[in-house]
């Protein structure tokens, strides 16, 4: 799994660009990711209940850094090749 889109994803969550985490959404193969995105950005959106969109935003971010912590774990595999 590679890094980008969850860097993305924090990268335009901090600056606040909607648009950019939108089109992230549609094109990340996690669908995971895609489906945090959504629901934080549809509270953000349209939820009247600030706790609702702060819970939604914080479980965005527990996803990602979630999947940077097993990104990380993940060992890096070699072929070796004429054993």
């Amino acid at each position: 799994m590679h890094t980008a889109d969850y860097d993305k994803a924090l990268y335009h969550t901090y600056r606040s660009e909607w648009d950019h985490l939108l089109i992230l959404m549609v094109r990340t193969k996690d669908d995971l990711l895609s489906k945090k995105i959504e629901q934080f950005l549809h509270a953000y959106n349209f939820e009247k209940d600030y706790t609702v969109v702060q819970k939604r935003l914080n479980a965005l971010l527990r996803y990602i850094d979630h999947a940077l912590d097993v990104c990380e774990q993940e060992p890096t595999w070699t072929m070796q090749y004429g054993d």
